[in-house]
């Protein structure tokens, strides 16, 4: 599909939209409030508060979320400022995303905001604070040099901008993913032996990194990652003044090998595609031409790319899991189980499948989720491992430059 038409996760408020169906994205917020109240700490000490604090959150999309980050990031300045008595400053607070994101929504929703803003200060002065988008790929520079002293982003960089191009020959179309808090434009490129009739296929039958997977595959992966997170610290280094701060939590992996830590959400989706395509409803070509835009890097992996690019120091790192169900499931009925399983294919659905929609069509989405919950469920009736992520969450500080 060779487009300027965009995608993005699923809208409105039904049972498969992403507004009812990002309970593990809140969490994953929620999780990471000791760190931002940590982040904010240090920037406004005792010695100095700046007279205006900029802030950016990368990734907002929209929704009920998209406001959450920002929230806390103001309810922790508000609370500083209260303790050492001094008045807050003002507030230049900027949402990023995608320029075809739905921020008429968000804009729609600041009065409220501010109204709550206000209300729930116990602090004697509240400060002005100006929220604004800024449209545009975070794979790149958004704001201008040292506008800013704290950066956000929560469950965005483990997507990809595109699929390795050392893979890719075949075609190639601009899409745009949104999905959890972040969008961007993805070339949806497709793999030497992917997609290319004079290349054998590569990664058959799968979408992502498999324990079957060759290792060119993930090296591939990996690869991309490398050149996106530096392209991102690098972007980043320019805007955040010497001193500011970065958190950032994405997906991540146990092992260093991306083969033997196979993500399982990922797997039951390909085993879901399979189904559809032994049922005759698409062709296993399509399924073998994809490879999902993703990639969850190891500790170290994250670790080493940020002392590589150089301009950051890791303060803070740290791990954590969290669920897309709804946890033990030994004991539950057979009710229990489905529920939870429909839980879970909500819940991925909300988030992948525009991703798919646009490489495989629309006619086969509510067959292949139906057999995508049907697959969680025999997992769980089996006693396997619930269906859960490792997260992590990195706390960054911007060197200082030996000029400044």
């Amino acid at each position: 599909m060779e487009v300027t038409q965009t995608l993005h996760m699923n809208k409105g408020v039904g049972e498969v939209s992403y507004a009812m169906n990002c309970t593990v994205q809140s969490n994953i917020i929620s999780r990471t409030r000791p760190l931002v109240e940590e982040a904010i700490l240090k920037i406004l000490s005792a010695e100095k508060v700046p007279e205006s604090l900029g802030i950016a959150d990368l990734g907002c999309a929209s929704g009920p979320n998209s406001l959450s980050a920002i929230s806390e990031i103001i309810d922790a300045v508000y609370g500083r400022c209260r303790d050492l008595g001094r008045p807050p400053p003002e507030l230049r607070v900027s949402l990023n995303d995608l320029p075809s994101n739905d921020f008429n929504s968000i804009f729609s929703s600041l009065l409220e905001f501010y109204r709550k803003v206000r209300a729930g200060r116990k602090c004697k002065e509240v400060g002005h604070c100006f929220i604004s988008a800024v449209p545009g790929s975070f794979y790149g520079r958004l704001f201008p040099s040292r506008s800013l002293h704290l950066v956000h982003s929560s469950s965005s960089l483990h997507w990809l901008s595109q699929v390795n191009s050392s893979l890719c020959c075949c075609y190639s179309s601009l899409v745009e993913i949104r999905s959890n808090f972040t969008s961007f434009y993805v070339s949806m490129q497709t793999p030497v032996g992917l997609g290319n009739k004079d290349f054998p296929r590569v990664n058959k039958g799968k979408v992502y990194i498999s324990k079957d997977s060759p290792k060119e595959v993930s090296e591939a992966y990996s690869e991309q990652f490398k050149k996106d997170m530096r392209l991102f610290l690098e972007s980043r280094s320019e805007e955040v003044v010497a001193g500011g701060r970065m958190l950032l939590s994405l997906m991540e992996r146990r092992s260093s090998d991306p083969t033997s830590d196979s993500a399982v959400l990922w797997d039951l989706l390909s085993q879901a595609l399979m189904i559809i395509v032994n049922e005759g409803m698409i062709e296993q070509d399509k399924v073998d031409s994809f490879n999902a835009p993703y990639y969850a890097p190891s500790t170290d992996e994250l670790a080493l790319e940020i002392r590589r690019e150089g301009s950051f120091l890791v303060d803070r790192m740290e791990t954590f899991l969290c669920r897309w169900d709804w946890g033990n499931h030994v004991g539950m009925t057979s009710d229990g189980v489905s529920r939870a399983a429909e839980q879970v294919g909500r819940m991925v659905r909300a988030v992948v499948e525009p991703i798919l929609e646009a490489h495989l069509g629309a006619h086969i989405m509510d067959r292949l989720f139906m057999k995508y919950e049907d697959l969680v469920k025999y997992r769980y009736l089996k006693g396997e491992e619930s269906t859960e992520n490792l997260c992590i969450v990195v706390s960054l500080i911007r060197k200082k430059e030996t000029t400044e």
